[in-house]
């Protein structure tokens, strides 16, 4: 019969533990409290940052795994109870230190790519969530802002119906298929409308930016609103690091409208990285071949004029629209569609595109 564990050996086991919203040790989160040995029985008590955690019962399975695999324990019970306002501030400050300005300005990291389009209806949302799951599954840390603040859809895109938590004034951002999220969404009823002027756009904006623990991520995606208006010109200012990626569709009309988001984007001197070219062709399903639906090539067009690449050219496929609604982007839904390699491979082109090194040399 093994020896009882000493708690000395449980702290240890419990300093793998990380919590699933900080990725931080429980340990250096100052999150466990008590720790008892008795025989072969461990009692642990763990400080939730909020009373209401939605996730208590993952940080709970995960304290029993660590804690059960030690030589000599047969059991583990896990106290749980919320940290104190005090507890709370420290471990904020911890986190971001007392000042929080921008994580992503210059000398960032982070690669931060705003994801535009000319127009509403090509797809821009669906692009950008799929493009963050391709990179987040190939092993990349990305985080996914969604700026369309009156259009936001990524929640639903990406399955996610629990609100956003804070510690202390630090908001959390929601994770999911291994992305990490923020949107108004979070924060609001599903079918509440949002009716804000600028200035409150701005603030809202910046919130999401410099409130939020996005803790260096490879990749920020910002999903931003259609158009040329308020959000694209903040964001400018928020993150000065910043590419763009403009989505279109294959008809010259687009084109020549996603036109203007190349040119907001170099009237506010920040870089186009690429085209990617949405609802490019179908592909038969029982044959395999490949029809173009949309005449037009305004994808390649317009990638020829800004002189950049054309990162991607997406296969119109029910699939995807049918993948978003169910929370479920095609990437992992569908793996082996036409339309998900084509989005893997445009995210694999994207990053090429904009890559990390030049980034930080800004």
């Amino acid at each position: 019969m093994s020896a009882a564990p000493t708690r000395e050996a449980v702290v240890a086991a419990l300093r793998g533990v990380h919590d699933p919203e900080l990725h931080r040790s429980i340990v250096d989160l100052g999150m466990v409290g008590s720790v008892e040995v008795r025989g072969d029985r461990v009692q642990v008590g763990i400080r939730l940052t909020i009373a209401g955690c939605p996730l208590k019962a993952e940080i709970q399975r995960r304290v029993v795994e660590a804690v059960g695999g030690l030589a000599g324990v047969e059991a583990v019970q896990v106290t749980m109870d919320a940290m104190s306002d005090e507890q709370r501030r420290a471990l904020r400050e911890g986190l971001t230190g007392p000042d929080r300005p921008s994580p992503f300005r210059e000398g960032s990291r982070t690669t931060v790519i705003g994801v535009a389009s000319g127009k509403g209806g090509v797809g821009k949302s669906s692009i950008t969530a799929n493009l963050a799951l391709a990179l987040a599954r190939d092993g990349a840390t990305v985080g996914l802002l969604d700026a369309d603040v009156y259009g936001y859809s990524i929640p639903r895109m990406m399955g996610v119906t629990r609100p956003a938590v804070s510690v202390d004034d630090l908001m959390m951002p929601v994770e999911a298929h291994g992305v990490r999220m923020m949107s108004i969404g979070f924060l609001t009823e599903e079918d509440s409308p949002v009716i804000w002027r600028g200035p409150m756009l701005h603030k809202a904006l910046t919130s999401f930016i410099t409130e939020v623990w996005w803790d260096d991520p490879d990749y920020l995606l910002v999903d931003l609103p259609p158009g040329t208006g308020d959000v694209a010109l903040s964001l400018a200012s928020l993150l000065p690091t910043s590419s763009f990626v403009i989505v279109t569709t294959p008809q010259l009309a687009a084109q020549r409208v996603a036109r203007r988001a190349a040119a907001m984007a170099a009237r506010v001197n920040l870089p186009v990285a690429g085209v990617i070219e949405n609802m490019s062709y179908f592909v038969a399903p029982d044959t395999g071949a490949r029809y173009e639906v949309f005449s037009g090539g305004g994808g390649a067009a317009l990638a020829n004029e800004l002189g950049v690449p054309l990162l991607g050219r997406i296969p119109l496929e029910p699939a995807v629209a049918s993948a978003g609604d169910a929370g479920l982007p095609v990437v992992a839904s569908h793996p082996e569609s036409p339309a998900a390699r084509a989005l893997e491979d445009a995210a694999r082109a994207v990053a090429a595109a904009v890559p990390r090194e030049a980034l930080a040399a800004n």
